[in-house]
């Protein structure tokens, strides 16, 4: 276990301010995630010591460390790129397509697409192991034609991947040495989409469900003391879902901001206990929790979307959420770059208050 180090420095050029990254999934809305992560990238002031991910998040990661080992910084984003032009090229022959008439108003939904309406009926009423029987997966072509793994695990940014073990429902998190498309996959496994993914004897399903993404890693192994927290799932969303595809949407994005939240609760606990009782202050796993300064990006943009363009993998929808996730991280160090390094800007406070007012 690393203890975190104590730093005042808000980075320079010559002393760049460690950061950690924390992806959340959420299919091509991860593509926000791919132009916030540009626009640190263009930042010679910050440098990424680790990144928690799960499902896109994870993609996202392990992409960005692969291509850092290849040409640093300008190797991180064309490897991104390359990976997200990828994932558009393998959807463009698959059936669930913009129906004409969202085309013409500009509607990124796939609500109307007869193969989306098809798609999400058929999941209802089979599993992945009657409609997919060889367990064809184009995004595993994707992964190994965009990483070298054995590359990968040399990277110096430190990567934290999580899935969800079936049998047990908990967390496991892969580390860059047992890394491979097999490990990304099953963070990324929906299990009305695909079929388990089973590494070392265990099946395994999106990480999702037991960290989205998962906190803990870096609070206990990474010297950083600054997280940002990249969130494309809302934590709140106006009105009672009322059909069957916004009710289902709607309980998974409580169920995928679950965990997290929990986390967050914790560190805002804990902090909130070394305030209280000082005597807790030479307690070391009570100071790694509470030593962090949280930080997030995320977009309204997220609640417009519907959750069925998570699916939509066309290329102008990508780059339109890439340039959205720039915009939003533009935003977060135009206000807040003299905060890193001093001060948390997400007030995890109101998440304890709100949590005890309820019970």
């Amino acid at each position: 276990m690393t203890t975190k180090a104590s730093s005042t420095n808000r980075g320079t050029k010559s002393d760049p301010l460690l950061i950690d990254l924390a992806f959340q999934g959420g299919g091509s809305h991860g593509a926000f995630t791919w132009g916030v992560v540009e626009r640190f990238l263009d930042d010679p002031t910050l440098k990424i010591e680790s990144i928690t991910g799960t499902s896109a998040g994870a993609m996202n990661a392990a992409v960005l460390a692969y291509g850092f080992t290849l040409n640093g910084v300008e190797g991180a984003k064309a490897a991104l790129e390359k990976f997200w032009r990828q994932v558009s090229d393998a959807a463009r022959f698959s059936p669930m397509q913009r129906a004409p008439l969202d085309v013409m108003f500009g509607n990124w939904t796939l609500d109307n697409s007869p193969g989306y309406v098809f798609y999400d009926l058929a999941s209802r009423l089979f599993s992945p192991y009657d409609i997919n029987p060889s367990n064809l997966n184009p995004l595993r072509d994707v992964l190994e034609e965009s990483i070298d793994f054995e590359r990968l695990q040399q990277s110096p940014i430190k990567l934290f991947i999580t899935a969800t073990n079936v049998r047990t429902g908990l967390p496991r998190v892969f580390r860059n040495a047992e890394l491979n498309a097999d490990a990304l996959l099953a963070s990324a496994c929906l299990p009305l989409v695909h079929q388990a993914v089973e590494i070392d004897g265990d099946a395994y399903w999106d990480g999702g469900f037991s960290g989205n993404p998962l906190l803990t890693p870096i609070i206990r192994e990474s010297n950083a003391r600054d997280t940002i927290l990249v969130q494309i799932n809302p934590i709140e969303r106006p009105g009672v879902p009322k059909t069957a595809r916004d009710i289902l949407n709607r309980l998974n994005e409580i169920a995928f901001n679950a965990s997290l939240k929990k986390e967050l609760r914790g560190i805002a606990m804990f902090q909130k206990l070394l305030r209280d009782e000082g005597h807790l202050e030479h307690v070391e796993w009570v100071e790694e929790w509470a030593d962090m300064r949280i930080h997030r990006i995320s977009t309204p943009m997220m609640v417009e979307l519907g959750a069925s363009s998570k699916l939509n993998a066309e290329w102008e929808f990508l780059t339109l959420l890439r340039e959205e996730g720039r915009l939003q991280a533009d935003n977060f160090l135009r206000d807040h770059r003299q905060d890193l390094g001093v001060r948390p800007t997400f007030d995890l406070s109101t998440l304890l208050h709100n949590l005890l007012e309820q019970i």
